[in-house]
């Protein structure tokens, strides 16, 4: 009962200082009641359990919300599946205690962890919503140094500070220290892991911008019900005229960017041989001349068909006749030309938007999740990695829903060139929950990481602008309509994140290696183990 009791109280605390919750401070023990349960039970099975149950109990907690659709099966899997995977690290860690000292243990736990995080990054079955890292996201006071780490910098603090907080307090126990003992001995060294960032995060700024630069955009939440307005057949005319009746309220000579939310043209696909020919173009086209400096980008839902000579990806659908297509979630940067810029969107949502591995499981293809739209999984075929403004300058990385929670993808775009960041999303669909607010506070880390000013435009909200301090101005509220006139400008600076990428998680995959080596070799070499401390 007491270590079922530990494991409650670790998903309660984890659950307790994530965004956007209120303690904070309490991630730095999030992890304390474990620490101690892997020490102490000794059966593999009952380890596991225990492990599985605490990291179940966090995530439905947290991201209980992605059921909060008309598949609530969905959620139950996501959140089970995903506290599958963490327990890898946990279980690995377990494992080393038998063959390493204790100190090399708790290395091997952050190197297993911060391994793990990356590889949740890079494959198809993608969830990086729960990187310890996000849990600052509330908080960007405490981590304006993640322009030098990125987010694993503070997945690498949290466990850092777990673990010390936990060799206090075990030392504490095995040798009775007093309160005062405690202060005088033994406290600094946790308090130095917690507060040392913070004090650097206290001195670091971004540089100021240069006025001269500033930029004019207008911002459109049109706030259009996913799941009984958006996909509804014969309404995309009435809502491309309340997008237009909202951006002629705010638009004027100095708007350079006018921003649409996600899938916020063509519902239904357009090809994209046939862009410039779609009435909802020509429109918006007229609109366009009346403020002639400024580009709309907006989402859509887009199709292309593939020639006889082009590779076909394994997600191509097929027509009757044969002919390969696919569609993708789009963002499309028009002006008054005839040139349409084109962006995929390449970090899709799996089970919704992408069915993992369909090249070597095609059976799954029947799997994928309908959300209205086009459903099954769209295309990743690269298109535009910028939407360029030469005129101005200016070259904007968008990112589309899902993708603005990955670290690496964004930081990536923005060494290409990128000097201004776009998030389009439509986060209606979990209603109105944890979902579309913590997806808020995460592009705040984005800013911070790259320093970018971000303009977000979310279709039922929470849109705003954010600075590259990570401050957050002029937030619509949630499932209200509503438009934004903000300046935000354009940067050409790069930070150490954007410029070397993600040295941290690199650095664990190193060992990560090194350490699976050595345990495949102590097991054939007499005297490799390390027996495992008596505790």
């Amino acid at each position: 009962m007491k270590n079922l009791l530990l494991c409650v109280l670790s998903s309660v605390l984890l659950w307790l200082a994530w965004p956007t919750m209120p303690v904070t401070p309490l991630i730095f023990l999030g992890f304390l009641p474990l620490l101690y349960i892997t020490e102490k039970v000794r059966h593999r099975t009952k380890y596991f359990g225990l492990v599985f149950l605490s990291l179940l109990l966090w995530n439905v907690a947290t991201t209980w919300w992605v059921g909060n659709t008309t598949l609530p099966a969905s959620g139950v899997f996501a959140n089970s599946f995903n506290a599958l995977l963490m327990s890898i690290p946990w279980l690995a860690y377990k494992n080393t205690r038998k063959r390493l000292p204790e100190m090399m243990s708790y290395f091997a736990l952050i190197v297993y962890w911060l391994t793990f995080e990356y590889i949740h990054q890079t494959w198809e079955l993608s969830w990086p919503w729960l990187v310890l890292g996000n849990a600052f996201a509330g908080r960007p006071g405490w981590i304006q140094w993640y322009e030098f780490t990125g987010v694993s910098g503070g997945t690498l603090w949290v466990l850092l500070a777990n673990i010390a907080i936990y060799q206090v307090w075990k030392r504490a126990r095995i040798y009775d220290l007093s309160i005062a003992q405690i202060l005088r001995y033994e406290i600094w060294k946790p308090a130095a892991i917690i507060v040392i960032p913070l004090l650097i995060s206290a001195v670091l700024r971004p540089s100021p911008d240069n006025p001269a630069h500033h930029t004019g955009v207008v911002i459109v939440q049109p706030n259009i019900d996913p799941y009984d307005e958006k996909f509804t057949d014969n309404t995309a005319q009435q809502q491309l005229g309340k997008f237009i009746r909202l951006t002629n309220e705010k638009a004027d000579s100095n708007t350079r960017y006018i921003i649409w939310p996600e899938t916020a043209l063509f519902p239904a696909g357009a090809w994209e041989s046939q862009l410039n020919y779609q009435p909802e173009i020509m429109a918006i086209r007229d609109m366009l001349r009346q403020y002639p400096k400024a580009r709309l980008i907006t989402g859509a839902v887009t199709m292309k068909q593939y020639n006889p000579t082009d590779e076909v990806p394994a997600s191509a659908r097929y027509m009757q006749d044969g002919t390969p297509w696919e569609p993708y979630n789009t963002a499309l940067q028009i002006d008054t030309s005839q040139h349409i810029q084109i962006y995929h969107k390449y970090e899709l949502v799996p089970g919704v938007e992408l069915t993992p591995y369909v090249r070597y499981f095609s059976f799954l293809k029947t799997l994928a999740l309908d959300f209205g739209g086009i459903s099954g999984s769209y295309g990743r075929t690269p298109a535009a990695r910028l939407l360029t403004n030469p005129a101005d300058s200016i070259n904007v990385f968008p990112t589309i829903c899902y993708e603005s929670v990955f670290s690496n993808y964004v930081g990536a775009g923005v060494k290409e060139g990128a000097n201004l960041l776009v998030v389009i999303t439509n986060d209606g669909w979990w209603g109105n929950t944890e979902g579309h607010r913590q997806h808020l506070q995460y592009a705040r880390i984005r800013a911070i990481e790259t320093r970018r000013w971000v303009a977000r435009s979310a279709n039922t909200g929470i849109s705003a602008v954010i600075d590259p301090a990570g401050n957050v101005y002029q937030p619509l509220p949630y499932w209200k309509e509503g438009v934004i006139n903000a300046n935000v400008t354009p940067r050409y600076n790069y930070t150490f994140y954007v410029k070397n990428g993600d040295l941290i998680s690199k650095g664990a995959i190193i060992f990560c290696i090194l350490l699976i080596v050595h345990a495949f070799v102590s097991r054939f070499i007499p005297g490799v183990r390390h027996a495992e401390n008596n505790q």
